[in-house]
């Protein structure tokens, strides 16, 4: 399901409110539809979730609860910006970045954005599935176009690395770590990941679809208990996802804009500030594995690792141990 900008606007209005009700007359002028365009579109907000009291005098009036999760209600607390201006919302997918993919391939714009509620075959990297319980956390994928070539795209998943850890940091009691390329940890668990899914050609890239699970009020099977954790469990509160949502596509919308504007150097800045493994032994593995002192990364958003020869070699990708 697409938000559509009228019923994402009246649910603005509705919260302007404050808890009076507003008039269909002022809602119609407002957006310029007729009384009867508001009546269908209340209705709709209706079967969304909301509830909306309806007075023949006195108008419409929004309750303060219950406050549904969905796409209206993530638009809602949302600037107007690039991220998010398109959003689809589905009860459950089998992947968001599936789905995004097919959307960008049909020429989607750039910043859309698609939300699960569930997912049934939920992608992690490298070739690892993603626990997506409906009803608990968030799972959302973004379409980006940047004009970069596509050596550059791994930089991608380091700045959005950076607006997961700065959208986590503002409801975890500790500061979020990340962990190169695309988890983002909260003493030493895993909190979130993201998966970065490129179509590109020989000098330039198509388009990027930024793939972001974050565990905000799962209770981990005792399978993950060891490795993973939710802001919930560190909290004992449950998280409002569209708050998060909202706060999560902000951060994005910022550091995306300070991507292609001044490049990777001042997003790397901020990455070294979440990344806690510079200058310590580190192990990664992947198509062989490398040991050595961690010196951080260039500005491919390549790890460098000293090896005990004293060489510095470039790690591509692996998985950081």
């Amino acid at each position: 399901m697409k938000a559509t900008d009228a019923e994402v606007d009246i649910v603005r209005l509705l919260k302007t409110g404050g808890g009076d009700h507003i008039s269909g007359q002022m809602i119609s002028l407002e957006l310029g539809i007729s009384r009867t365009a508001v009546w269908k579109h209340i209705g709709v907000l209706r079967k969304a979730g909301y509830s909306i009291e309806g007075s023949p005098k006195k108008g419409y009036r929004l309750l303060p609860f219950p406050v549904p999760f969905n796409g209206i209600e993530v638009r809602s607390g949302l600037k107007r910006g690039i991220i998010g201006r398109n959003l689809f919302f589905f009860p459950t997918l089998d992947s968001t970045n599936t789905k995004a993919s097919r959307l960008a391939a049909g020429g989607a714009d750039e910043g859309t954005v698609v939300i699960a509620d569930g997912q049934s075959d939920g992608k992690g990297r490298l070739g690892r599935k993603w626990h997506s319980p409906p009803g608990v956390n968030l799972y959302t994928s973004i379409i980006l176009k940047p004009d970069i070539p596509p050596q550059q795209a791994q930089t991608l998943t380091l700045m959005a690395a950076v607006a997961v850890a700065e959208a986590v940091e503002a409801y975890s009691p500790v500061r979020p770590t990340v962990k190169w390329p695309n988890d983002i940890l909260i003493e030493s668990k895993k909190a979130a990941g993201i998966l970065t899914e490129m179509n590109s050609e020989t000098d330039r890239v198509n388009f990027v679809v930024l793939g972001i699970g974050v565990n905000l009020n799962m209770n981990l099977p005792d399978e993950l208990l060891h490795t993973a954790t939710s802001i919930k469990e560190k909290t004992g509160r449950e998280v409002s996802r569209a708050e998060f949502a909202q706060r999560l596509f902000s951060s994005i919308e910022k550091w995306y804009k300070v991507f292609l504007a001044e490049g990777f150097e001042p997003v790397s800045s901020v990455w070294r500030t979440y990344f806690d493994r510079e200058g310590k032994h580190i192990n990664v593995r992947g198509s062989r594995e490398v040991e050595g002192i961690c010196m951080g990364i260039d500005s491919q958003g390549s790890l460098l690792v000293r090896l005990g020869s004293g060489q510095v070699e470039r790690v591509i990708s692996g998985e950081l141990a």
